[in-house]
């Protein structure tokens, strides 16, 4: 490798690293937006949970809305300087490619934004807050393939490796289906809700196009399901993490520690109804993403 390219893929991991941070930063932020605004842990909880559906004052620090902005924005930024570096003078791959499905990214939460208004659109909280965790995973793939260090680890599991990033990646979903349907009150006890189990007549939760009319109160059959469903993938992806921290190297009980901290933190979201868990847990769930996709094997380049 010449010192030129030696070079160019340090700013590339250097310009990938930064609009990681950045991108958790927002997402950080936007969790805090997002769930102040919902009341989670007010005073009369859970009466008064989800009353910006209704229209009510933002309690939120007014500082964070500007935070998000300035955040975002230089993210956009250096993904634009990222998506340069990787293309031009030649492109490099798989490193330009994963910078433009980054940079595309940014762009449609970027578009979202002019509806993200209305909290009561189930689809467009869904997208914000599964897209921002994606940012995470998506800038830190590029700054691991840019890395000279080895890469690959959990591809060479086979079977286990795909279920247990299969498994993740459906807790992530139906997390982020709870925000984004206020469905936080639904079940406040674990480890089931009150005994229940698949409760009939909640299936159509996990339909993202809907239009909220308030928040799920305790005992929703909808909400009651997507807590139940997401409890049940993350201790099936803590199952095959495990056989993989067993069978191989740092890289997957890495993973396995951050996984098992996420699992004590949503613990802790759920029986407190507190907002520095709850944060907390999007934060992790964010660093979990990014450890997965350093998992997946490189592309021949």
């Amino acid at each position: 490798m010449t010192g030129a390219l030696s070079a160019r893929f340090r700013r590339i991991r250097a310009l990938a690293l930064l609009t990681a941070a950045l991108s958790l930063l927002v997402v950080a932020v936007s969790a805090y937006l997002r769930l102040a605004g919902a009341g989670l842990g007010c005073e009369d909880w859970p009466a008064c949970y989800g009353s910006n559906l209704a229209g009510a004052p933002h309690p939120a620090w007014p500082g964070a809305r500007l935070l998000h902005r300035i955040a975002a924005s230089a993210a956009l930024l250096a993904a634009l300087l990222l998506a340069w570096n990787c293309w031009r003078p030649r492109p490099l791959q798989p490193e330009a490619r994963r910078a433009m499905r980054l940079l595309a990214l940014m762009l449609l939460l970027a578009l979202l934004g002019a509806w993200s208004a209305d909290p009561r659109r189930v689809a467009v909280n869904w997208a914000n807050i599964v897209g921002g965790l994606a940012l995470v995973a998506l800038s830190w793939r590029v700054m691991a393939s840019a890395s000279s260090l080895p890469r690959g680890e959990a591809g060479r599991q086979g079977a286990v490796a795909r279920a247990a990033l299969a498994a993740l990646a459906a807790t992530v979903l139906l997390g982020g289906l709870i925000g984004a349907r206020y469905a936080a009150p639904a079940c406040g006890t674990l480890p089931f809700c009150g005994g229940a189990w698949l409760p009939e007549g909640g299936w159509a939760a996990l339909n993202p196009f809907a239009l909220l009319a308030g928040p799920a109160g305790p005992g929703d059959a909808g909400g009651v399901l997507l807590h139940l469903l997401h409890r049940l993938g993350a201790l099936v992806a803590l199952a095959l993490f495990a056989v993989l921290a067993l069978r191989r190297g740092k890289a997957a009980r890495m993973l396995l520690a951050l996984l098992v901290l996420e699992i004590l933190l949503g613990a802790l979201a759920v029986s407190g109804h507190a907002l520095w868990p709850a944060l907390a847990h999007n934060a992790v769930a964010a660093l979990l993403l990014a450890a997965a996709a350093g998992l997946k094997p490189a592309a021949a380049r």
